[in-house]
């Protein structure tokens, strides 16, 4: 009798893997299930399921081991507590081996049916296709409103032209899975990474229903911290390798208006009586104001030149490289 392993490594090489984090979804976890396979099957070539259970308090680990035990196409990661949907993303994509990853929450707020819809664009050269919920159907003040105002700026901040960055929905290759790394809460924000590193983005219109079981896990306090991720992924979809050029704004500003106030005040006393009028006495906060204003600068400037040394240590010292080719392609070898 062959053991599970054995079991495994007789299946064919997945082309897809379907990526899907959980976190207290006993209530909707055989039904995502089985409603992925029928999904797939109908697709005609090898799959895999990694499901990643983020420390559920309810019997979704339970659940996600039996079906594991049960389906040799079902790989379960336990993490050790609850992290994240960030972390758990990752631990996902890290153990993925199909050529093309498919990422999707598991409370069936996202449905397997819209998979084959999101793979077409694959076959036109796209390497990251992203759900777009173009009518969503959440509370307006909680989840629609923010989400609005965050892709709007998350738009404009990073250059890429799509509608909804929040979705998990997405497809990847995953040779583009290789180029980006996910720490915090980044998972919102990979096709602003993916652009960085010169991937092709489309987006597909996708349903958005409402949550037939089980509680929400999001709340409003999250967009707060989707507004400081906005900052850091500005930060590294643009100046991460020039952070001197991300401190020169703060630094020229600031030593303008320190400049500029401690200029007016010179002038002034030349105006007022040089030997008779005290800055001190007359205009002293102004005078400490403009003064901390340029030695303010002086502390952005220095901040940027660390960083600039920083980045030239990361990158040398693990033989990084700052560009990511897509293809080499030569008259008479291979491509």
């Amino acid at each position: 009798m062959t053991n599970e392993s054995d079991s495994r490594a007789a299946q064919p090489a997945p082309a897809y893997s379907v990526v899907v984090p959980f976190y207290n979804e006993d209530a909707v976890v055989e039904e995502l299930y089985q409603r992925i396979v029928a999904v797939m099957d109908a697709l005609g070539k090898p799959y895999e399921m990694i499901f990643v259970d983020d420390g559920s308090r309810d019997s979704t680990g339970q659940i996600l081991r039996r079906l594991a035990e049960n389906d040799a196409r079902v790989t379960f990661i336990e993490l050790r507590r609850n992290f994240g949907q960030t972390p758990a993303l990752a631990a996902g994509f890290d153990n993925a081996v199909g050529d093309i990853v498919i990422a999707m929450d598991g409370d069936l707020q996202h449905a397997p049916e819209d998979i084959p819809a999101m793979l077409k664009p694959l076959e036109d050269g796209y390497d990251l296709v992203s759900g777009w919920r173009k009518r969503r159907v959440d509370n307006f003040v909680i989840r629609r409103l923010p989400s609005a105002i965050a892709n709007w700026l998350m738009k404009k901040m990073s250059g890429v032209d799509i509608h909804d960055f929040g979705t998990t929905f997405k497809v990847y290759k995953r040779d583009l899975l290789k180029h980006i790394r996910l720490y915090g809460e980044l998972h919102r924000f990979i096709p602003a990474l993916a652009s960085a590193v010169g991937a092709k983005i489309c987006e597909v219109p996708i349903q958005n229903i409402v949550r037939p079981k089980g509680k929400s896990n999001y709340g409003i306090g999250r967009t707060f911290r989707v507004m400081m991720d906005l900052l850091l992924v500005r930060f590294l979809t643009r100046y991460f390798t020039r952070p001197l050029h991300f401190m020169a704004a703060p630094t020229l500003l600031s030593f303008g208006v320190g400049a500029g106030i401690e200029t007016f005040l010179f002038f002034e006393k030349l105006n007022q009586g040089w030997h008779t009028f005290h800055l001190i006495e007359k205009r002293g906060p102004l005078l400490i104001i403009g003064v901390f204003l340029m030695m303010l600068s002086v502390l952005f400037l220095i901040t940027g030149l660390l960083g600039e040394v920083i980045v030239r240590t990361y990158y040398e010292s693990q033989g990084k490289h700052i560009y990511y080719v897509r293809s080499i392609h030569r008259k008479d070898g291979p491509a």
